[in-house]
């Protein structure tokens, strides 16, 4: 990635900051789009809102080489009741992107999907050619964007990859809403959680470290198309909490409440041809939790 003049959409979140300073680490240019200013004089930062035009176009010029899209809305709850401001900031704006990049010649296009376009599959593997079913306006958005990739593509001789990821967890989650931060502020502030249904609903929960690797990965490789990136370890809900328990040392006591619509009983991944191109999941769940409580520990500088 030496000299690659790389564009990372949501560059200053949670992903995006480990991609973008291991990017940086590998000697690529890099810009950020972003609603926040990344912390680093060494990237120009493209401050604003993916839905106003006029950012888009400040953000890819005609130096461009690669865009790495993880702007998005990631919530399937804030999806269920805003679905059109999801599929606004979620398909638009990739069509935007997308056609920006044919104008101005960009190579290569990665997109930040999820495993959700696929719907309920029972316990069956999830792999790259399962059909697209979602259950949720966030997983059809993502399956939209994906669709509008592959047009893309296919038409204009862009490199796209739509890396499809699991549940991603670890340092630089503080601020989110998700079920591990969760859990760890209920641990810090002595509380309990809930959980939807009885908690065997099996997951797979992927480091963001071993998210970045992927990326990076199919950046190198000049991957195309669908990339299923997990742990390729599916655990249960209960099996999550048992761990925070053990990794804090919180009692974090759970109620149950009635599952939300669109829940899925299992998430098992296949993630075989990730792996060939030579990824490698670093993380098991206990270490993953490890590396992310130092954040909610009471005590903790923030």
């Amino acid at each position: 990635m030496r000299g690659t003049r790389t564009l990372v959409t949501g560059g200053s979140g949670f992903i995006g900051s480990r991609l973008v300073r291991a990017l940086l680490d590998e000697g690529a240019t890099v810009t950020v789009a972003d609603h926040r200013e990344f912390p680093d004089p060494r990237v120009r930062t493209v401050a604003g809102d993916l839905t106003d035009p006029t950012v888009r176009d400040a953000a890819v010029t005609g130096e461009t080489e690669v865009i790495v899209h993880l702007a998005a809305v990631t919530s399937v709850l804030r999806s269920m009741d805003d679905p059109v401001g999801t599929h606004r900031m979620n398909v638009e704006v990739t069509a935007g992107l997308l056609e920006l990049a044919r104008r101005h010649g960009t190579g290569r296009f990665l997109l930040a999907s999820t495993n959700a376009v696929t719907g309920d599959v029972d316990a069956r593997p999830i792999g790259e050619d399962v059909p697209l079913r979602p259950l949720t306006p966030y997983g059809s958005t993502k399956a939209a964007a994906e669709m509008l990739l592959s047009g893309y593509s296919a038409s204009y001789g862009l490199t796209g990859a739509a890396l499809r990821f699991a549940n991603v967890y670890g340092p630089g989650m503080a601020h989110k809403d998700s079920f591990v931060p969760r859990l760890m502020r209920a641990a810090a502030e002595g509380r309990g959680v809930q959980i939807y249904g009885d908690g065997t609903q099996l997951r797979d929960y992927v480091h963001v470290d071993d998210v970045v690797q992927a990326i990076l990965l199919a950046l190198r490789t000049g991957h195309g198309g669908p990339l299923v990136v997990g742990s390729g370890r599916s655990k249960s809900v209960n099996d999550l909490v048992e761990a925070a328990r053990t990794v804090t040392g919180a009692p974090i006591p759970v109620s149950h409440v009635p599952a939300e619509p669109g829940e899925m009983p299992a998430v098992v991944l296949d993630i075989s041809a990730a792996r060939a191109l030579g990824y490698s999941p670093r993380h098991t769940l206990a270490s993953g939790l490890a590396t992310a409580w130092p954040e909610f520990a009471p005590g903790t500088v923030r």
